[in-house]
């Protein structure tokens, strides 16, 4: 009976916004001169507008500020995981592509206050995998098939982060996961 008194909500982020794709065949040099008339065709005629949604969620399980929370817990949450959908409606039609992201799910922190402080190892492989396997189970639960892109620093500071994850992937072998590694910092 307390339920007209409790107000449920998320940290999250929610936009909607509908959207007309217009193309046309002259140059950008045409479009922004004063004398081109400015006469667009759109894509689809008959349903000309696309309609776009963005939704995210954070998760409540180990939310917290970046370099004081860190990998997984016992339970298998990883610290500051958030699921993002984007939502398509098109000639009555929805298309949906969620993203997940969340800390490395292995037990790892940063200690100190300065400016991104050296990432160590807090627990050994064997005492991870539990944890490693709890938080991918309760993924492909959720989301059937993962695609993981790891986008710690391959050859820095972050390598001893980056190496002991590829290492829990490869012991739980599973199918539904595929894993890929992006070091963004060799294409900046």
């Amino acid at each position: 009976e307390v339920d007209f008194w409790i107000i449920p909500i998320i940290q999250g982020f929610v936009q909607i916004e509908e959207l007309v794709v217009n193309y046309s065949e002259s140059s950008d040099d045409d479009k922004s001169s004063p004398e081109t008339p400015q006469e667009s065709t759109c894509v689809d005629d008959i349903h000309p507008t696309f309609l776009v949604a963005l939704i995210s969620r954070r998760s409540r399980h180990r939310a917290g500020m970046r370099y004081k929370r860190r990998g997984v817990d016992k339970n298998g949450n990883v610290a500051n995981y958030v699921e993002t959908e984007q939502l398509i409606h098109v000639h009555n039609h929805t298309l949906s592509f969620i993203q997940t992201r969340g800390s490395v799910p292995v037990f790892w922190s940063q200690v100190g206050y300065r400016y991104n402080p050296r990432p160590r190892l807090d627990k050994s492989e064997n005492e991870t995998v539990s944890c490693f396997r709890a938080h991918f189970e309760e993924q492909l639960k959720n989301y059937k098939k993962q695609v993981i892109i790891n986008l710690v620093d391959q050859t820095g500071r972050e390598k001893i982060i980056g190496d002991a994850y590829l290492k829990q992937v490869l012991l739980y072998n599973n199918s539904n996961l595929t894993y890929v590694s992006f070091d963004f910092h060799e294409h900046w």
